[in-house]
């Protein structure tokens, strides 16, 4: 839930600056709104600026959804699905005994530059460098958050069988399917 969390984040770091390049004359513009209370859609709830935000948050997520199918915790809910051996449940327990305390720490990283970063935005005029400084600080951690569930999962991957790893993939690519469809 904690990578959910994370990769929320990113998206929304990666999602504001494009945001924020948009023509400001539309914004300015009221639109007809297709059902809804009046400015719901201003808010991105709604409407075709919310549609295609949600469209752009599957499409970045999309190339994860195989990655994080592979995740220790996702392979051992499914351990009498995948019928997994008790050696198989030893090993995915401890490669996500070994990622969450990586992850743990560079999300509370994470979290902490980004308090910083929200307090220092505060000011009347806030300091680019120092905005600076806690952003990259905040993206560095993310990306070893990131990375601690990435090299988990492909560590998780390499304990299934062949068998299993072909049942993981077709409910994977029946997850996508389902969304395609959407």
């Amino acid at each position: 839930m904690k990578s959910l969390t994370l990769i929320t984040a990113a998206l929304c770091l990666v999602a504001a600056p494009l945001a924020a390049q948009q023509d400001t004359t539309q914004a300015r513009r009221p639109r007809p709104r297709a059902g809804g209370a009046p400015g719901q859609q201003r808010m991105g709830r709604g409407g075709p600026r919310g549609d295609d935000m949600m469209a752009m948050m599957r499409e970045m997520m999309a190339p994860l959804m195989p990655i994080m199918a592979y995740t220790p915790d996702h392979l051992l809910d499914h351990r009498d699905s995948l019928k997994l051996t008790s050696d198989q449940v030893t090993k995915l327990t401890a490669i996500r005994d070994s990622a969450k305390t990586t992850h743990d720490a560079a999300a509370g990283d994470f979290k902490t530059h980004m308090g910083e970063l929200a307090s220092a935005f505060q000011s009347a005029s806030p300091d680019t460098n120092t905005l600076r400084t806690h952003f990259d600080a905040a993206q560095t951690a993310m990306g070893k958050a990131h990375w601690a569930m990435l090299a988990a999962a492909a560590r998780s991957r390499a304990v299934l069988t062949d068998d299993q790893r072909k049942k993981v993939d077709a409910a994977v690519n029946a997850m996508m399917q389902r969304e395609r469809a959407m």
